[in-house]
């Protein structure tokens, strides 16, 4: 029998799922109210259901090697239980593998299940794993869909750590784009799980058991675009940190910690994306209760795809570079190679220089020769005596240099050497702060980071609201500060930027208290301050008074703001 593959189209993995807003039809054909949720992982792996009640619809009795429609032949059943069963099976005319979902005619579900194959073979987006078939014959009913051997389930990448920052990128924008093409057509999913969603050999995410899983497994929801995007957004939220987004343990991944509620994902994890955290709290509405940092939450995969295009691009990882071997030299001489090694004891004859240029061409190149030798002599012997003769003439009437009034001691200026920061903290005034976990996305040497001032309606001038907002810089010693060279995120009229020295990370006293080092505006995204004087501190107060009107971007809506990328000290 042939290995079951974990693309198989797994209707039944629950593993403690509880859906998130949607609700199970819990009622049999007998009146007797079952817990969907009876099912187990152990059972579901054995392909053995769980007892079910007098009156329930039974699964047909089918074993591998039955043809169904004289073509499609089972190999392998994946899943057995609540009255259907999933199998593997091979599409002996088009001599492939397909999957196919079997349950009883007067099973109570399966008008339902029909009916919901069919639509979702009328959408034909490929980002979904296509319904082929959909029949009802000899008191079966029977949904044939592709078969994905070469993919690869989200539990299953999740195994072994959470997702690179690019690939979750990549996960929750192509899962968002195609259910918000789903719904758009009336399609909702309602099963969103990680072993619902699969990564091909290419890259590629693809989503199985679009409206068909819900309806073998009697889901409906009062609110269907709401509950699959906190799937998406329960989807992103293990991807960034490896953990399922409630209190009970789920497909094979660890629930958060009791009592404390749902916290982001970037304080579950060090390291998480800040965009993609924000994004999956956004998703993970919790009724309308995001975190106050959060913009609106989003309720339909619109919403999120709107959501998403409004980040920053994340970019794939650079590529590993892997040097070249290092040269061998070989064993043989140049010129040798190919001839017979000499035998030991053996003298070899001493091989005859070629005769000198004897031919008409020889003897130009020999003339040609000579004259460039007799040329340079010449030329050798001019420059000689001329640097005689200005040796002989006297001191006066030697041309004076001019310098400038940096040389007139006879030093060159020493050049500009860059400042390390050491460390740096947000100043506030007055107020709450602006963004004090990002201060050090300012000099992490990285562009694409940056520490953002929130949004004012009015402008540029920050007053009333604020008489300015900065940070403070700890260069670690005492310096003589020269330039402070600091990039910008938005442009526009205009950005005023003060440098002073400080007394602490902390300062004691206030800026008209400080003693300034210098002053710019802009209205570009780079700005140079110079040093107006010369002050030797060890801590610089980098103070924003002005700031332009830029549009919404991100999480950041419209309005006068500005945000630092790069910030370089030199002295």
């Amino acid at each position: 029998m042939a290995e079951r593959s974990t693309a198989a189209v797994d209707v039944a993995d629950n593993s403690g799922d509880k859906p998130l807003t949607a609700k199970a039809d819990q009622t049999t054909s007998d009146g007797v109210a079952h817990n969907r949720e009876r099912e187990t992982d152990s059972e579901e792996a054995q392909g053995s259901g769980g007892t079910e009640g007098p009156g329930k619809a039974s699964p047909p009795e089918l074993h591998s090697g039955h043809k169904l429609a004289r073509r499609y032949r089972l190999e392998e059943c994946v899943t057995r239980l609540d009255g259907f069963s999933s199998w593997r099976a091979m599409d002996e005319k088009l001599r492939r593998a397909v999957g196919v979902h079997l349950l009883p005619a007067d099973h109570p579900r399966a008008r339902s299940v029909l009916a919901a194959a069919r639509s979702s073979a009328l959408l034909g987006d490929p980002r979904f794993v296509q319904v082929l078939d959909a029949v009802e014959e000899n008191d079966l009913v029977y949904v044939v869909h592709e078969w994905l051997p070469d993919a690869t389930e989200l539990t299953a990448l999740l195994a072994s750590g959470p997702l690179e920052v690019h690939e979750a990128y990549q996960m929750v924008s192509q899962v968002s784009g195609a259910m918000a093409a789903a719904h758009r057509e009336g399609l909702a999913h309602l099963k969103l799980t990680p072993g619902a969603v699969l990564r091909t050999s290419t890259g590629q995410w693809r989503i199985r058991g679009l409206a068909v899983n819900a309806a073998l497994r009697g889901i409906s929801s009062d609110t269907p675009q709401r509950t699959d995007t906190e799937a998406i957004g329960a989807l992103l939220y293990a991807a960034l940190t490896q953990r399922w987004p409630y209190e009970s343990d789920a497909y094979g991944l660890s629930g958060l910690p009791k009592g404390v509620g749902l916290i982001a994902p970037d304080q579950v994890r060090a390291g998480v994306h800040r965009g993609l955290s924000e994004l999956a709290m956004r998703a993970l509405a919790n009724d309308g209760a995001t975190a106050s940092r959060h913009e609106s939450p989003c309720t339909t995969p619109e919403e999120l795809v709107k959501a998403i295009s409004e980040m920053p691009r994340i970019r794939p990882p650079e590529p590993a570079f892997t040097a070249p071997p290092e040269y061998q030299r070989t064993t043989y001489q140049q010129g040798t190679y190919g001839r017979q090694s000499p035998r030991p004891g053996v003298t070899q004859p001493l091989t005859t220089p070629p005769p000198p240029l004897q031919s008409r061409t020889g003897t130009a190149l020999k003339w040609a020769v000579s004259a460039l030798l007799i040329a340079a002599l010449g030329l050798g012997s001019w420059q000689l005596a001329d640097a005689l003769m200005d040796h002989d003439k006297p001191d006066d009437t030697k041309q004076t240099q001019t310098t400038d009034g940096n040389e007139k001691d006879g030093t060159k200026p020493k050049p500009a050497k860059p400042i390390a920061i050491k460390d740096a903290q947000e100043y506030v005034v007055e107020g709450s702060p602006q963004a004090a976990d990002d201060v050090d996305n300012t000099f992490d040497g990285n562009s694409t980071t940056f520490w953002r001032t929130k949004q004012y309606n009015a402008g540029p001038k920050l007053a009333p609201y604020k008489p300015g907002v900065g940070i403070v810089y700890d260069l670690g010693s005492a310096q003589s500060l020269t330039n402070a060279s600091i990039g910008l995120r938005y442009v526009g009229n205009h950005t005023t930027i003060h440098l002073y020295a400080a007394d602490a990370l902390s300062p004691t006293t206030s800026v008209d208290g400080m003693t300034e080092i210098g002053n710019a505006t802009t209205s570009g995204t780079s700005l140079n301050v110079k040093a107006s004087k010369s002050v030797k501190t060890q801590y610089v107060l980098l103070w924003i008074t002005d700031v332009p009107n830029a549009p919404s971007d991100g999480y950041s809506g419209a309005g006068y703001k500005q945000a630092i990328t790069d910030v370089k000290f030199t002295g």
